[in-house]
């Protein structure tokens, strides 16, 4: 056997492989921003020390709530974040355009508003409750993304975020409408990435699997007792937790791209299979 001597030494620039990359002069677009995944990563980004960050919601005491907070909490005086709050209902698809106007360039878009309304079979299902769900879900985002995505291009950067769901790759009795809003949006984000490869635009989406916010309640209408049931005997996700997949997706290196993250609760392994247990100790054995 001939075994090789070459000594040559090879050095890995260790920045470029796990610093995460700078944001402080970046500008955010977060929609969703009331409350749960969008409010989560509202914070995040304020951490980080962006630029400007740009709020959207429908409430409008929530945004002023919520800019309080994060400009009492920002302590670094280095950290300057510009936090613009704007009440909007993302379907409206002319208000939707004067706030690009007056915005201007973005580089970061999270398309994160998004809605599931009742369980009812699919022959049960309203129309009128079909059609909330597809222009939230659907169409708003392909909205946003279009009319920024344009702006994007322009300046040679941008990263195009959309909050999607397991509902995306799974499906489940109860959620045919849902399901198919979260399956065309993560259509169009795989065609998005196909438009955008020959650009330095990145695409990714995050499809979370529960996660405990208002979610359900609005699901249920309004109904806190059927929302909580969701999540009795389990320990879901929570909205910090896809914060930071956010965070890990827009820090890293220009060169790279992360396509899709698909993240379960631990003892969750499809978007109905879901193994009920107790506590902080998911069900592990003491001392596991």
């Amino acid at each position: 056997m001939t075994m090789s001597t070459d000594t040559t030494s090879v050095t890995l620039p260790a920045s470029r492989y796990y610093a995460a990359q700078d944001l402080s002069g970046k500008t955010a677009l977060v929609t969703g921003a009331t409350a749960g995944i969008g409010e989560a990563i509202a914070c995040r980004f304020a951490e980080l020390g962006l630029k400007k960050l740009v709020l959207c919601g429908r409430r409008t005491e929530r945004l002023d709530a919520l800019k309080k907070r994060l400009v009492s909490e920002i302590k670094d005086p280095s950290l300057e974040t510009s936090i613009v709050c704007i009440t909007l209902d993302v379907t409206d698809k002319g208000a939707v355009e004067k706030m690009a106007e007056e915005i201007g360039v973005i580089d970061i878009l999270v398309n994160n508003a998004g809605l599931a309304l009742g369980t009812g079979a699919a022959d049960e299902t309203p129309y009128e409750d079909t059609m909330q769900m597809f222009q939230t879900n659907v169409i708003a985002c392909c909205h946003l993304t279009a009319v920024f995505g344009s702006k994007m291009r322009k300046q040679g950067y941008g990263h195009l975020l959309f909050i999607s769901s397991v509902a995306a790759k799974d499906y489940y009795e109860g959620g045919s409408s849902y399901c198919a809003t979260k399956h065309a949006i993560r259509g169009y984000a795989d065609a998005l990435r196909c438009d955008v490869a020959g650009t330095p635009l990145r695409v990714t989406t995050i499809s979370p699997g529960m996660v405990e916010t208002e979610f359900s309640v609005v699901r249920f209408k309004g109904d806190a007792g059927k929302a909580g049931s969701v999540y009795s005997g389990i320990v879901p996700l929570c909205p910090a937790d896809i914060a930071d997949q956010v965070t890990y997706s827009v820090t890293r290196p220009r060169h790279v791209q992360i396509a899709d993250i698909l993240c379960y609760t631990t003892n969750q392994a499809h978007a109905k299979y879901c193994v009920s247990r107790q506590g902080d100790s998911l069900g592990a054995p003491q001392g596991a």
